[in-house]
């Protein structure tokens, strides 16, 4: 019985420790146990590979800590952020490949331009105004999907429960003002490798 408490809290603490040193919210890695449609394992897997390749890239250069965004579902590996050179985007998508268990690399890293902050400020409002779309739609779990904004573009990333439900995602994140354009990296349920029974 004590072998099973301590392991139920070392699984506890594990995964409450689990979003990722640039996670922002509760996606992927970050999001609650119960509410993830992805097995314990894989949700374990994706933090794993999350934190080794963060810690590789800070290994690399200590300003990705700050400029560079990974997020890991399934997987999959999804890099955003900005950087000054393009060479620093070749390597840093080959050390993602590097990473061992990843099934496949999307490099939405931009190159860094001089701070503006009435853009700053606008791509955050966007990615406010789209997650509160999506906390108050009934159709959609808001705590499966992570928004980032960068210069008028939404980049949606999440796992969706059914087709109908991505759909959903999207036509919200279309209807907010002045968005330029929707990337979307979205999963369904029945895509994952292994899911929850």
């Amino acid at each position: 019985m004590k072998n099973r408490i301590f392991l139920i809290s070392l699984i506890f603490l594990i995964l409450t420790g689990c979003t990722g040193i640039n996670s922002k919210g509760i996606f992927g890695t970050g999001v609650s146990v119960a509410l993830d449609p992805r097995s314990l394992g894989t949700q374990i897997d994706d933090s794993v590979m999350q934190k080794n390749l963060a810690a590789r890239l800070v290994l690399r250069d200590k300003s990705y800590l700050l400029s560079v965004n990974t997020k890991v579902l399934d997987g999959k590996i999804f890099l955003t952020g900005k950087v000054y050179d393009p060479e620093e985007k070749l390597q840093i998508t080959k050390l993602a490949w590097e990473t061992k268990g990843v099934r496949s690399v999307k490099n939405d890293i931009k190159l860094k331009e001089d701070f503006n902050f009435q853009e700053s400020a606008k791509d955050l409002l966007i990615t406010s105004q789209l997650r509160t779309a999506l906390i108050f739609n009934k159709k959609i779990n808001a705590t499966n999907y992570q928004i980032d904004t960068y210069k008028k573009k939404i980049f949606i990333y999440g796992i969706s429960k059914t087709k109908d439900e991505k759909k959903e995602v999207i036509r919200e994140a279309k209807e907010i003002i002045d968005v330029k354009d929707v990337v979307v990296s979205i999963i369904l349920v029945g895509d994952l490798r292994i899911q929850k029974n």
